[in-house]
């Protein structure tokens, strides 16, 4: 097997980078910081001489996140990035997609807010992301990379899940994991698939009319309300077997632990150093970080506390995916929260001090 060689990148040229290999037919988007290389690096590599990429900046993340619609509606696998009052834009879209079962790849790499807010990093977008930010009963399959490795391989798996259930897909990234620059071995080149590799693996595209049959009409609307619900079981049946079969998390020094430190994204990263202070003091503790965050890993992190003292959730925000852990524990061992806000990226030592101050020394 041919070695890859490692490239030094930010984490949003990864991104770029990765969506060429990958095989992708377009990218629309539209500048925001802390997320505009995407879109810059793209404009440098010009795939369109290369793998035939379309690489377009639209006028709005709300034509963006439409043209997203109507490119994947035909079968193509494309792709857009925003940072969180662009992706705020894009719900509208995000739900049509959903109701529509389109598959397409949506980056959000967060920054503070609410509102314009800030343009440091966040993780204050996990509800936006997990919830549906739109209308209506449907979810967005969330992965949550921490780090610039992983911003290029999720790209391909963003892909891949999106297709095989129809449904939208998001990279829930932040500013921090955007901006560092880490060494990352990217993927091999795929090429494009052909017109007529989209027509045999996504009959329901929107390709032409062809003579044999009727137009696929992929819409998210329905004025009969028995055909409605009949549509919405079907998807709450396709958001069952997601989380039956799609959650991914990884551990790290849970066989001896006491307490348990839960984060994602660049949080995590934080954490690792925390739970390695803690150990110098005597104190055991593990992490779990879950990669999926639609769906959550509740059953994983579930089996996992058992018998543990306490859970830290430790997120860039006011608490957010701390609700999802204390309905996944039900209330089975104590769960606290710590987070900064406005933008502030928390040190090592301040995740060891709340877990000390809130599950610890309260015992």
């Amino acid at each position: 097997m041919e070695k890859q060689e490692a490239i030094l990148l930010k984490g949003n040229e990864a991104i770029a980078y990765a969506a060429i290999r990958c095989g992708a037919d377009g990218y629309f988007g539209y500048p925001i910081t802390p997320q505009s290389e995407i879109l810059e690096t793209l404009a440098l590599l010009k795939p369109w001489e290369t793998t035939g990429m379309v690489v377009l900046q639209a006028e709005s993340e709300v034509a963006a996140i439409n043209m997203i619609h109507g490119g994947a509606g035909a079968g193509k696998r494309v792709l857009t990035s925003s940072s969180s009052p662009g992706v705020a834009l894009m719900q509208e879209g995000i739900a049509y997609m959903a109701g529509s079962e389109i598959p397409g790849l949506i980056v959000n790499v967060q920054r503070g807010g609410p509102g314009l807010g800030t343009i440091q990093p966040s993780q204050s977008d996990y509800f936006q992301a997990t919830r549906g930010g739109g209308n209506g009963d449907y979810n967005v399959i969330v992965l949550a990379p921490n780090s610039v490795q992983e911003m290029a391989d999720f790209v391909d798996l963003a892909f891949e899940l999106a297709f095989k259930y129809r449904n939208p897909a998001m990279i829930l990234s932040d500013g921090v994991i955007g901006q560092m620059m880490e060494k990352v071995v990217l993927p091999p080149q795929k090429p494009r698939r052909t017109e007529e590799e989209i027509r045999r693996d996504c009959p329901w595209a929107t390709i032409g009319r062809p003579k044999d049959r009727q137009p696929n009409i992929m819409t998210s609307l329905e004025l009969k309300p028995e055909v409605m619900e009949a549509r919405n079981i079907h998807l709450q049946e396709k958001y069952a077997e997601i989380k039956e079969k799609e959650v991914r998390f990884e551990t790290q020094q849970m066989d001896d632990a006491e307490y348990m430190i839960v984060s994602f994204g660049s949080a995590a990263r934080i954490a690792e150093k925390a739970i390695e202070l803690a150990r110098e003091e005597g104190i055991k503790v593990g992490m779990f970080r879950p990669i999926t965050l639609w769906p959550f890993p509740e059953k994983q992190i579930a089996e996992l506390a058992k018998g543990k003292k306490g859970v830290l959730v430790a997120e860039i925000n006011a608490g957010q995916m701390v609700e999802d852990v204390r309905l996944s524990l039900n209330g089975t061992i104590p769960v606290a929260h710590f987070g900064r806000l406005g933008g502030i990226v928390p040190e090592p030592e301040e995740i060891v001090s709340a877990l000390k101050a809130k599950l610890i020394d309260n015992r």
